[in-house]
């Protein structure tokens, strides 16, 4: 549980750091959006050099965005896998029943290895270089047209908020709490599937009685701070469009050209 970094923040003066979080939203939105467009592996590759570039921007070590995906490393390859053997085409290396391993199906299968990498790394690269309450500010300018139709995007934005805050804080709980039932003599990852699942037990119930009691305690400090969902504020923090936005927007605008109108 240590190991997930989704959520975090990492102060930092980097180029990444300054952009307005707007336009970061819009960013990592619309890129994961191009890679479901990408049809070659060669386009695929392009794309896997340009992420790392912009996580080699962030003054973040590689070394972190690679910890952010080994949990879900196993994940990746399951899907990978199923994907692989359910694709035929080409020249076929091995047949067994209706599953086969064909040069089409491998050539599918890097190519949804590199889509989920980069969905996970660029993700990442929001949450590292833009605070939580900065995240809040930018939805809730994004959602602000569906303000006239009776949306209550201040209380989306608020949920969101407060969701992307305590994710970390979730996480180190969790860890605590699975070192003291260790302690214990509790045993994780051993065992049958079903004895497994009963040893997450001791951890799921103390969290969720913990996440209530957070929550719990988030109310009262809404209601002593008189926190209404319906009434017209005003925002601490403004948000400022600068010119390394108008760039970042003309290299955007460049790579949905690429996709586009180049890949055809």
């Amino acid at each position: 549980m240590n190991q997930l970094i989704f959520g975090r923040y990492f102060p930092g003066d980097s180029f990444i750091h300054h952009l307005d979080p707007r336009f970061k939203l819009i960013f990592a939105l619309i890129y994961v959006g191009l890679l479901f467009f990408l049809e070659s592996t060669f386009y695929y590759l392009l794309f896997f050099v340009l992420t790392l570039l912009l996580m080699e921007q962030t003054g973040v070590k590689l070394a972190i965005y690679v910890k952010g995906v080994k949990p879900l490393i196993w994940l990746i390859l399951f899907a990978v896998t199923l994907r692989i053997m359910t694709t035929s085409g080409g020249d076929v290396y091995l047949r067994y029943g209706p599953f086969a391993i064909s040069s089409f199906g491998l050539t599918l299968g890097l190519q949804t290895f590199l889509r989920f990498v980069m969905i996970i790394f660029i993700s990442t690269v929001l949450t590292l270089t833009t605070k939580p309450v900065e995240i809040t500010d930018a939805l809730y300018f994004l959602l602000k047209p569906l303000k006239y139709i009776k949306v209550p995007i201040e209380d989306l934005s608020l949920m969101l908020s407060i969701a992307l805050r305590f994710i970390p804080n979730l996480l180190d709980e969790t860890d605590k709490v699975m070192n003291a039932q260790k302690a214990r003599g509790m045993v994780f990852g051993q065992g049958s599937l079903i004895n497994q699942m009963k040893a997450l037990v001791p951890l799921v119930l103390p969290l969720f009685q913990n996440s209530l009691k957070r929550a719990e305690d988030m109310a009262d400090v809404l209601e002593v701070k008189g926190y209404q969902s319906n009434q017209k504020r005003s925002h601490y923090r403004e948000l400022k469009w600068k010119k390394q936005d108008v760039f970042g927007s003309l290299f955007l605008l460049m790579l949905m050209v690429v996709v586009f109108v180049f890949q055809q």
